[in-house]
């Protein structure tokens, strides 16, 4: 049985995990107040439903995330690719019904797993062509381009009785570096960033978006910390009139694993104001993932708000 402080902080904690069965930690967290989980592609197969069910008898609240975009991005087609346009694609045809028929698509086929999260769309404004990471992942290099898109992909999903996260805020579009690797720094003007990059996550508000995912990016105008940690940078969501979740992008990713690290990522996260930790895919080590990764991945968030709490 865990304690107070420990079931509070399972509360506010979101985690990947092995295998296409839950294993009996999670099973126990779950009752335990854990949020929810977010499957990646090692827990997708056949039994995806009756996973879900398992996850929602554990914790009927659970929120069960799902990476799905369409086009590069996918979770429940990665043994064979998205058959669903990706933003790219989308952005070039320059269709909202397009996109807003998408969106519903990806909320049909999310809901038929029994997850009720969709990770996206992307509101990313791909400024920088050398970008590793975002890419065909954005609509395009436009702002007003981008905005148009992302709104009606979030009416589409979130008309599909589905949660839209939009990601990943303030921007990652102007970035040659992968926060899954480093920690970019985006040396741009900061008007020309607040006019560009900030334009379809306020839109995105305006719409009514139930989640917004933070970047692991550093913009020196605001601060030395990354966005995820910045509560400068998530107090703007707040003061724009959002009122929905904050949710970090994974933890385990080196632009916070390898600085602050995962426990004390997630305090310094929920510190700045953040609302769910978003911890990872425990894949993610490769050949060094140890069997229990996912548990130990785990208690090394909680571990780390429950030090911070004491």
């Amino acid at each position: 049985m865990t304690d107070e402080l420990e079931r509070l902080a399972n509360g506010v904690l979101w985690p990947g995990f092995l295998g296409t069965t839950a294993p009996a930690w999670l099973v126990e967290e779950l009752r335990d107040g854990l949020a929810g989980v977010v499957y990646f592609g090692q827990n997708v197969g056949e039994g995806l439903p009756a996973l879900s069910a398992q996850i929602l008898d554990a914790n009927p609240d659970a929120l069960i995330g799902v990476d799905e975009e369409g086009g590069s991005v996918t979770r429940l087609e990665s043994g064979s690719g998205s058959t669903l346009p990706g933003a790219a694609q989308l952005g070039a045809l320059d269709d909202v019904v397009a996109s807003e028929r998408t969106g519903a698509e990806l909320a049909r086929r999310v809901r038929a797993v029994g997850a009720n999260v969709v990770l996206g769309p992307v509101a990313d404004v791909n400024t920088d062509p050398r970008n590793p990471v975002i890419g065909v992942r954005s609509f395009g290099s436009d702002e007003a381009l981008v905005t148009r898109h992302v709104v009606a992909t979030v009416d589409g999903i979130q008309d599909g009785g589905v949660a839209a996260c939009v990601k990943h805020f303030p921007g990652h579009g102007d970035t040659h570096l992968d926060s899954h690797h480093a920690l970019p720094e985006i040396a741009l003007d900061v008007a020309e960033y607040e006019r560009v990059h900030l334009e379809p996550f306020r839109a995105a508000v305006e719409a009514g978006v139930d989640a917004i995912m933070t970047a692991h990016i550093v913009v020196p105008a605001w601060g030395a910390q990354p966005a995820t940690l910045n509560p400068r940078v998530l107090g703007m969501l707040r003061e724009w009139g959002f009122r929905g979740v904050i949710i970090t992008d994974a933890l385990d990713m080196a632009a916070i694993r390898e600085t602050v690290g995962l426990g004390g990522g997630a305090a310094l996260a929920l510190a700045a104001g953040a609302d769910l930790l978003c911890i990872g895919n425990p894949t993610n080590p490769g050949d060094a993932a140890l069997p229990d990764q996912d548990r130990r991945d785990f208690l090394a968030a909680r571990d780390g708000i429950v030090a911070a709490l004491r």
